[in-house]
């Protein structure tokens, strides 16, 4: 029988063998400690990354949390001639109340209001029944003045023919002379106070003073007119010179300075749309009235058609010259309790506030007289917060 041996391995062999795989798991287990160890190296220095560009973002966001942005305008240079309207109404060059001189009742009236008259034109006729007695006894009291004054001159000269002869005194002769010299004045004031009622029977007719135009008649035939009656309301008629009208137009103390006499001016009414008339500047108050803080100006408006008409309410447009003054928004001024201020940007971006006077105030924008210059960056909408001193970013 025979039976079969397992072939002899030499030991060698054997250990040979057994140390091959061992060694093959060991290069595997370092590879994979070596990507261990650099994904790890990786995440952390991802995540050192991470944190240092957050903290860049981070300081970044602060400092532009920290910056101050804001919007900058120019100031604008004022116009060359400022046109202001302000309100007036028209008159005549000469406009005059015609009164009573004379006490009595109105006969009859020839002009109407409307009518066109001349200088000494008959405008009405006054019935003086009481005057024309006083007149009469003034006269008769004149010729009993005049026939003492006779009687007393003939008196004097026999006194003083009897004192040459000495037959009466000294005495009796200067009174004789006294009375004379008495009847004298009494004769002089006869004859003003017929005068003074003569003048007075003058003024029975009532008669135009110059040419013009009758705006106003206030009586009718029977009226009784009383030379005492003075005036509104009490006046016969009122007679305006239209061919030239004047307005009085009450400038605001800011424009005074700017209006001299001679300047043109233009004149509109609501009612002749379309038509432009021209006056001058006739003369000013050169004064301002404390209680309205403006100048009086009067306006001389040539109307040789008659178009224009007195008491007429007209639009006056004054042309001044400019000021020389800028002109910045409305919404660049900052209200702090020390005044009114802009925020002025220089150079390197550092905001000076500076105090401005306003000038005129035209709605959106405003005219600074004083306080900026035309070459000024101003800010925009400021913040109530904006201090001077202040860095601001310009957008």
């Amino acid at each position: 029988m025979s039976s079969t041996r397992d072939p002899v391995v030499p030991a060698s062999s054997r250990d040979a063998a057994s140390d091959k795989p061992d060694s093959t798991a060991v290069k595997r287990a370092s590879k994979i400690a070596v990507m261990v160890a650099v994904a790890f190296a990786l995440l952390g220095a991802r995540t050192i990354w991470d944190r240092s560009a957050h903290a860049n973002a981070l300081e970044k966001t602060a400092v532009e949390s920290s910056k101050q942005y804001v919007t900058a305008v120019m100031p604008k240079a004022g116009p060359d001639d400022q046109a202001v309207t302000l309100p007036g109404t028209l008159m005549g060059e000469t406009e005059s109340p015609i009164y009573a001189q004379s006490t009595g009742y109105i006969a009859h009236w020839y002009k109407d209001i409307g009518d066109t008259v001349k200088q000494g034109d008959l405008l009405a006729s006054v019935d003086t029944p009481e005057v024309d007695r006083e007149l009469s006894a003034a006269q008769a009291a004149r010729e009993q003045v005049k026939a003492r004054l006779d009687l007393a001159s003939i008196s004097a000269k026999r006194w003083e023919t009897l004192r040459s002869h000495d037959a009466v005194s000294q005495q009796e002769l200067d009174e004789r002379q006294s009375a004379l010299t008495q009847a004298q004045a009494d004769l002089d004031a006869a004859n003003a106070n017929v005068g003074r009622l003569q003048e007075l029977e003058h003024f029975k007719s009532i008669v135009a003073p110059f040419a013009g135009v009758i705006t106003r008649r206030n009586i009718d035939v029977g009226a009784l007119v009383d030379s005492d009656a003075q005036g509104p309301g009490k006046e016969l008629f009122m007679l305006a010179k239209t061919d030239v009208l004047k307005t009085y137009v009450y400038v605001p103390e800011a424009y005074s300075q700017r209006i001299k006499t001679g300047d043109r001016v233009r004149v509109t009414l609501a009612e002749l749309p379309g038509k432009t008339f021209y006056g001058t500047v006739a003369r000013t108050a050169d004064a301002i009235d404390t209680v309205t803080r403006s100048m009086q100006i009067e306006v001389d408006l040539p109307n040789p058609d008659g178009v224009l008409k007195p008491g007429a309410y007209a639009d006056v447009q004054l042309n001044l010259p400019s000021s020389g003054a800028v002109v910045i928004p409305a919404n660049t001024l900052l209200f702090r309790a020390e005044g009114l201020r802009v925020a002025v940007i220089g150079a390197d971006g550092t905001v000076h506030l500076k105090a401005v006077t306003v000038g005129e105030d035209y709605g959106t924008t405003l005219q600074i007289t004083q306080g900026v210059n035309a070459t000024d960056r101003l800010v925009l909408n400021p913040p109530d917060s904006l201090e001077d001193g202040q860095h601001v970013s310009v957008r």
